[in-house]
This record gives structure tokens, C-alpha cells and sequence, in this order.
């Protein structure tokens, strides 16, 4: 009576199935992680890259963006091991005691990681490419409101704030803002992979065992 029983709790609530369950958990940290990673570093990588060109010396100020993206790697690394550590073997008698349940918690945790992951990485991308390109732009002393030797081609009507203004105005004021703007975007952008990195680490520490 007792050894049908612990067949029928073994069959239903840890059957063979559950660790393909928690292991795509794993997988998925890892996998959708890396690809909102990869997709943050190549859209603000490229924008680097042609900013470089025209303002070598604003490429270590702008590198922040691929910083950043590459730290959300890090938190489905970090997914990842914790889940892969936690499927256990079978035991001695060749009986599965990884439920379901927790397959599903370590799926849930996985997934909700990876897809923050991979929205905080698209977001970065976006922000750093536009960003890191008007950053560059403002560095290039290309300013509003140029000078009389820069005057060719701007129209000669005076703006109404600066019409009394007799000196010039550079674009080192305007580089500025657009930098802190763009990194207080690119902060919390990163604090939607953080989110999803905390919830994922309450989420794999549920846990049933049927050797319980």
C-alpha cells in the first residue's frame, strides 16, 4: 500500500519530464540574457565607432553604454548557475526527486531573468546608439548658435533670448546635458534587467522535493 503510494507521488508530482523543464530555465537565463547583451553592444558599439572617427577623445566617455550592456550577460550567468546547481541527480534507486513544481519556479525564474535581459538590452542599445551619435555631434563643435566666423549658411535672424548676447556660444554646455541625459536613461534601463535578476533569485529558491 505504501510502495504505491510513493510510485503514484513519485509519477505524478516528479516525473522524468520535469528536469527538461528546469533545465530550459537554465537555458533561457542564459540564452535571452546574452542576446539583449549582444543586441545592447552592437547598436551602441557601431555608433561608437563612427563618433570615434570624427572625436577620438570622446570614445572613453561614451564607451558606458557597451559597459553596461555587457553587464546583463553577467545576470543570466549568474541565473544560470544558480538553477543548473540546484537540479538534483536521481537517487540510489534510480527515482526522480525533482518535482515539477520546482522545474516550474526554476523555468519562471529563468525566464523572467532572460526577457528582462533582453528588453534592458534593446533599450540600452537604442538609447546608447541615438546618445553616443548626439554626444559625438555636440563634441564636433557644432554649436546652436555659432559665431560670426561660423555664421555661413544659419540664418541672420537673432534668436530672442541671445539677440543682446554679444559673446559666442559654444556647444560644450549642450554636450553636457545630452551626456547626463543619456546616462540617467541608460540607468534605468539597466534597472529593468536588475528587477528581473531580483525576482528570478526569490523565485529559484522554491523548491519541493519528493524525498521529502
Amino acid at each position: 500500500m505504501v510502495s504505491n503510494y510513493l510510485e503514484s507521488t513519485y509519477g505524478s508530482q516528479c516525473p522524468s519530464w520535469a528536469l527538461s523543464v528546469g533545465y530550459l530555465g537554465v537555458v533561457s537565463a542564459a540564452i535571452l540574457s546574452n542576446w539583449g547583451s549582444a543586441w545592447g553592444t552592437w547598436k551602441s558599439g557601431v555608433s561608437l565607432v563612427n563618433t570615434g572617427i570624427r572625436h577620438p577623445s570622446s570614445v572613453m566617455k561614451n564607451v558606458i553604454p557597451i559597459v553596461m550592456a555587457g553587464v546583463i550577460g553577467i545576470y543570466g550567468l549568474i541565473i544560470s548557475v544558480i538553477l543548473a546547481e540546484s537540479i538534483p541527480k536521481p537517487n540510489d534507486q534510480r527515482q526522480n526527486t525533482y518535482s515539477i513544481y520546482t522545474g516550474m519556479a526554476h523555468l519562471s525564474a529563468g525566464l523572467c531573468c532572460g526577457l528582462s535581459g533582453l528588453a534592458a538590452g534593446g533599450c540600452i542599445g537604442i538609447v546608447g546608439e541615438y546618445g553616443v551619435r548626439s554626444v559625438g555631434y555636440r563634441a564636433s563643435n557644432i554649436t546652436l548658435f555659432p559665431g560670426k566666423s561660423e555664421s555661413t549658411g544659419y540664418a541672420t535672424i537673432p534668436d530672442q533670448d541671445r539677440a543682446n548676447e554679444s559673446e559666442d556660444v559654444s556647444g560644450s554646455d549642450d554636450q553636457n546635458k545630452l551626456f547626463v541625459g543619456m546616462l540617467i536613461m541608460l540607468i534605468f534601463s539597466e534597472a529593468l534587467a536588475l528587477y528581473g535578476l531580483i525576482v528570478a533569485l526569490i523565485v529559484s529558491q522554491h523548491s519541493y522535493s519528493c524525498g521529502e
